[in-house]
Order: structure tokens, then C-alpha cells, then sequence
């Protein structure tokens, strides 16, 4: 190929091809639809679109492809989501609103393909669930930056819905507005907690004296950002692309490696993928008697099964002190050396899940 023109021919033939094998795929999946409609099989299975980009990216660098794990995972996830919506759309419930970046982590596993319901609270995403009237939830549940979401695991204590997959997304603030320059701005918007994560920015640009009007999302501070040209918005990329706001600055936050884990919430048991996580939350009988805590942990160092997290949390059912705790370790619960730690504490211990560990599960 010698020329511009024969090199987008080229392209051309090949997006051809990639069209009939997408459809060939998409044939299958509506095959799939109907097997597993048969049978009550679950549409997501996590564990499975792991196992096939993971076999992608070794495929690709036996190659010499060009394309790395995170372009394959970026291109598949979305292939991924228009598939389920053959085999059996689903609604999506995520704490909203639209444009925030539970919407946006959401859209990141489920595509922009499928139907999303924005609630207003966590507790609405549980509620939902667990009524049914949505199949799938997305809810944060720690931030690198914050430490974890207490509402959400205060609902998992008391909820039949369970942990189905994990997902850590970077959380990256933008500032957006229509004003022409930086002068005209005479008031900012955004989540309470935005100013003081973007102080940096708002002091190196000269906004100390700026009315900055805190409101309760940032996909809120876009939407009255969209109706005035004289105000900005810190907020999501996904909520100034969403209303319309012009991006003048990306990633104004102070610490640019903060993260969030979101927890993608339904009603199934995943099967064991070889590389999971488990989140349990434990409530010993004698929590105030000295050693009793240590004595529980000790059986999964003796079974040489690896904690992620341990987490503390009052337990709001009793009097006085009392706590519970969630924890987070890898492998799945039907693991023979994890059954036999979890069978001698059936009354003390409750599942909430156990799932494909997540890219990046050091937040």
C-alpha cells in the first residue's frame, strides 16, 4: 500500500469482515439467549468475559499484535454488553444521577446499549433489587481517598442481594464551563466534597475569591453549569460531554491516583473463576471477650488464604459496642479450604459474595 487511498480501501475491506464475524458472533449469542432462557442461566458471568480477554491479550502478543490488554478489554467489554442485550436485556440500577461516576462505571461494564435506571440513594439500589425490578446494581462501596462507603456495607449486612463483580475505576475531575475565558467566571459548582479534592487547581488559577455553590452531584453542578455561561463545574468527563458543558481542564484533582471501587450487585452465585475474591461480613458471638477476633483470623493463616481487607463497623442491632466485621480475602466460597474455615462459623458469618478479583484490588 502506497497511498492514503489505498490504505483506507484496505480498512475498509477489513471493517467488512470484522462486520460479518460480529454478526456471526451475535448469531450464536442469540443461540445462547435461548439456551440459557431455557434453563435459567445467568446473562453476566463476569468470570467468563475475564477468562476470554485474558486469552485475547495472550493471543495477541503471540502475534506481535499491536494491541495491548487494556485496548482488547476497552474494545470486548462493549461487545460483551451488546451481546447481553441480544441474549436478554436487562435494567441496570446505579446510583445516579446521569453523568455520575457510578454512571460512568456502570456504563464501563454494561455499554451504552443497555437500560440504565439512575436512583437517588444507595439504599433506592438495594431496594430496587431486591423487588426486582431491576436485574443488575451499581454502588460504590470504597475510595482510596475516603476509605470505605459505610452505607453500603450497612446495607449488605441486611440484604439478600450479593456481590457478583468488582471494578476500580480512577476517579479524574474536569472543569468544564462555557465561558470564553477564565475572567468571566464568577461562581463554581460542584459536589461538597469536589472543592476541597481540587483545591490545588482552584488556587494555582486564581478562584479563591470565586463563589463556589456546593450542590449534590457533580452531574448537578454540569446541568447548572450547561445554563450559565458565567459559572463552571468541577465534574466527571462523562456529565460535561452528557449536558454539553466544554471541558477547559482535565484532571484538576489535587491527588491524580484516587480510585474508587464499585461493586456490581444481583441475585446469582458466580462459579469459581481461579482467581476470586470473597467478601464476608462476621459477627462473633463474643466480640468484647478478648482474642476471639484473632482466633477466627487464625484459621485462614493456617489455611494459608490471603486477606484483602478487614473492616470494622458498629453493629447498630445492639446495645452498647458491640461491631461486626467486613472482610474481604481471595478465593471463592466453595473452596474446599475455605468451606471447611466457614462451616464452623455458619451462624456468625454471612456471605455477600464471591467474584473475579478485580484489575487493580490494591486501592
Amino acid at each position: 500500500m502506497k497511498t492514503l487511498d489505498e490504505c483506507r480501501g484496505a480498512i475498509d475491506a477489513i471493517d467488512d469482515e470484522i462486520l460479518t464475524l460480529l454478526n456471526s458472533r451475535m448469531r450464536v449469542v442469540e443461540r445462547v439467549g435461548e439456551i440459557k432462557k431455557d434453563s435459567g442461566g445467568t446473562i453476566y458471568r463476569p468470570e467468563r468475559e475475564k477468562s476470554i480477554i485474558e486469552r485475547l491479550t495472550q493471543k495477541s502478543v503471540e502475534q506481535n499484535g499491536l494491541l495491548n490488554k487494556n485496548a482488547i478489554e476497552a474494545i470486548f467489554l462493549e461487545v460483551f454488553a451488546v451481546s447481553r442485550n441480544l441474549e436478554l436485556p436487562e435494567k441496570i440500577a446505579y446510583l445516579g444521577p446521569e453523568g455520575s461516576f457510578t454512571h460512568q462505571a456502570a456504563e464501563s461494564r454494561f455499554g451504552a446499549m443497555s437500560d440504565y435506571l439512575s436512583l437517588g440513594s444507595i439504599a433506592s439500589v438495594f431496594k430496587t433489587l431486591e423487588a426486582k425490578r431491576a436485574k443488575f446494581g451499581v454502588v460504590p462501596i470504597e475510595n482510596s481517598r475516603d476509605g470505605i462507603v459505610g452505607e453500603t456495607l450497612d446495607l449488605l449486612a441486611k440484604s439478600s442481594v450479593k456481590i457478583i463483580a468488582e471494578l476500580y475505576m480512577p476517579i479524574h475531575v474536569s472543569f468544564a464551563t462555557k465561558a470564553k475565558k477564565l475572567e468571566n467566571i464568577k461562581k463554581i459548582y460542584s459536589k461538597d466534597k469536589g472543592f476541597g479534592q481540587c483545591r490545588e487547581f482552584l488556587q494555582e488559577h486564581g478562584f479563591e475569591n470565586v463563589e463556589q455553590i456546593p450542590v449534590e452531584s457533580t452531574a448537578k453542578a454540569a446541568i447548572l453549569a450547561a445554563a450559565d455561561e458565567s459559572a463552571a463545574a468541577l465534574c466527571s468527563h462523562i456529565a460535561a460531554k452528557l449536558y454539553g458543558v466544554p471541558t477547559m481542564f482535565d484532571f484538576v484533582e489535587d491527588d491524580i491516583g484516587s480510585e474508587t471501587r464499585f461493586v456490581i450487585l444481583s441475585d446469582f452465585k458466580n462459579g469459581i473463576s481461579g482467581s476470586d475474591k470473597t467478601s464476608i461480613l462476621v459477627k462473633l458471638k463474643d466480640t468484647l471477650k478478648a482474642g476471639s477476633l484473632v482466633h477466627f483470623l487464625r484459621d485462614f493463616d493456617e489455611k494459608n488464604i490471603n486477606l484483602s481487607k478487614i473492616e470494622s463497623r458498629p453493629s447498630k442491632d445492639e446495645s452498647g459496642f458491640g461491631h461486626w466485621f467486613y472482610i474481604d480475602f481471595y478465593g471463592h466460597i466453595d473452596d474446599v479450604e475455605i468451606q471447611s474455615i466457614i462451616s464452623k462459623y455458619k451462624e456468625e458469618v454471612t456471605w455477600l459474595g464471591s467474584y473475579a478479583k478485580g484489575e487493580d484490588d490494591e486501592i
